[in-house]
């Protein structure tokens, strides 16, 4: 197993491989989906995050042995990017991979637990959350952040940045990070990263007249762009969710 850890944490890799070996059977779990699960674990009165990823299809077993980092890798290394850009996110602890001569098998990224109180999808689906409005605007200077650092955070959406708040002082973190890219972002570029973040106008609003201000873009302009490609991006997700349903409900009967 290739095994790559921080190096705050070098003293504690044995413990760390022991959490990859007794995954299945340790560990208190906190999410389990077709892709991934997340369990939490122990270190030493610490507690860290474990995402197990699951064994990839056939082409992408080769692909991630020979040609391309995987997504356990590309998370480890994408945060410490991120923090380097004093860019919220969990601190990496480590990252494990699994594979043999011929193909790649599975892998693992570790992260410090971060105790959050809410995600952004608790603000698109909770419009009276306190504090609605600042957490919302907050959200949006920091997703200004992001673009002003060149981040392009491929999978911007509702669940995917854990916030805190103290005493109205929120921090955000990112999370699921392996689709990442890194450059100077255009304003299409930008308003792309956002389309997925709410299917509701009036969020989209004061978004755009946030944004407006830390950038000095036309409100209108971020408004008009943001909108048609949040409403084009929502079409699309529910027609895809339709097909779906309909392919389900007539292969049940089959």
């Amino acid at each position: 197993m290739k095994t790559v850890v921080s190096e705050a944490y070098q003293s504690k890799k044995a413990t760390l491989l022991n959490f990859i070996t007794n995954f299945k059977s340790q560990g208190h779990k906190i999410y389990g989906g077709d892709r991934n699960t997340l369990k939490t674990f122990d270190l030493e009165g610490e507690k860290v995050t474990v995402k197990a990823f699951k064994t990839p299809n056939v082409v992408n077993r080769i692909v991630y042995n020979y040609f391309r980092k995987n997504k356990a890798q590309r998370s480890f290394e994408h945060a410490h990017i991120l923090l380097s850009l004093n860019i919220g996110t969990p601190f990496p602890v480590a990252y494990m991979q699994n594979s043999n001569a011929l193909s790649f098998l599975d892998s693992y990224y570790i992260c410090k637990h971060i105790n959050y109180d809410l995600t952004y999808r608790e603000l698109v689906e909770q419009p009276n959350f306190p504090q609605h409005e600042a957490i919302l605007r907050a959200f949006t200077a920091f997703t200004f952040k992001l673009h002003e650092s060149g981040v392009f955070f491929k999978d911007h959406s509702p669940g995917n940045t854990l916030i805190t708040i103290n005493n109205g002082d929120y921090k955000f973190y990112l999370v699921d990070l392996n689709r990442m890219s890194f450059g100077k972002l255009s304003f299409q570029d930008r308003m792309e990263n956002m389309k997925r973040l709410t299917p509701k106008k009036e969020m989209v609003a004061i978004m755009a007249n946030e944004y407006a201000k830390l950038s000095g873009e036309l409100e209108d302009r971020i408004f008009k762009t943001l909108w048609e490609l949040t409403s084009d991006f929502q079409m699309k997700f529910y027609r895809k969710r339709r097909l779906k349903k309909r392919f389900l409900f007539w292969q049940n009967r089959e």
